[in-house]
């Protein structure tokens, strides 16, 4: 009986330390690799780290949206708190495009078109003055649009832009998360941009 007992206390302790040793070995791995992807992928980053609601807002009456520009995350929890949802985004390009505060949405949009704005314009004068819904619209599928002028959380048919400084002022999501995002939300759901 000893014996047996030994023998399994060696295995064990021999089976430990051998998943020990892969263990370090694959976090010093994995951490070279992680350094290595930080850089290289600086620029193309949202966090995926679960909020909670209560410090940002004071009820949740209508649903709310909060959009971190740092982390390029949009969270949106639900009236009832029945549902929480988290998703990359991008974000406007410079400070002088981002507009931070309190807002909501104001109007929702199936296949939005699109008019750049006068300061779009300025930047770019070889941009198209409009454009239909469709594959070239750059507000992808869906908009919300929220009470600052001009500002909307919109789809984006250019996925390279989530995780991304991408936008002139607006917050994208891939079509698929504003589709959902849109029927989550309605108007008068309230947003904050941080």
């Amino acid at each position: 009986m000893t014996t047996s007992t030994f023998s399994r206390r060696a295995f064990l302790a021999a089976t430990a330390a051998t998943i020990g040793s892969t263990a370090a070995a694959q976090t010093t791995n994995s951490t070279e690799i992680e350094g290595d992807l930080s850089q290289s992928l600086q620029r193309n980053i949202s966090s995926f780290r679960s909020l909670d609601w209560q410090p940002y807002f004071t009820n949740l009456n209508n649903g709310a949206v909060l959009v971190d520009t740092q982390s390029r995350a949009l969270h949106f929890w639900s009236e009832d708190q029945s549902v929480y949802k988290l998703f990359p985004t991008s974000v406007p390009m410079t400070a002088d495009l981002t507009r931070l505060g309190r807002t909501e949405i104001t109007r929702k949009v199936v296949g939005p078109d699109w008019r750049p704005t006068p300061s779009m314009l300025e930047r770019n004068p070889d941009w198209p003055d409009y454009i239909g819904p469709g594959p070239d619209n750059p507000l992808g599928t869906h908009a919300l649009h929220l009470s600052w002028t001009y500002y909307r959380i919109h789809g984006t048919h250019d996925t390279r832009k989530i995780g991304r400084r991408s936008s002139n002022g607006c917050i994208g999501l891939y079509n698929e998360h504003i589709a959902v995002l849109y029927d989550l939300t309605k108007v008068g759901t309230q947003v904050l941009l941080i």
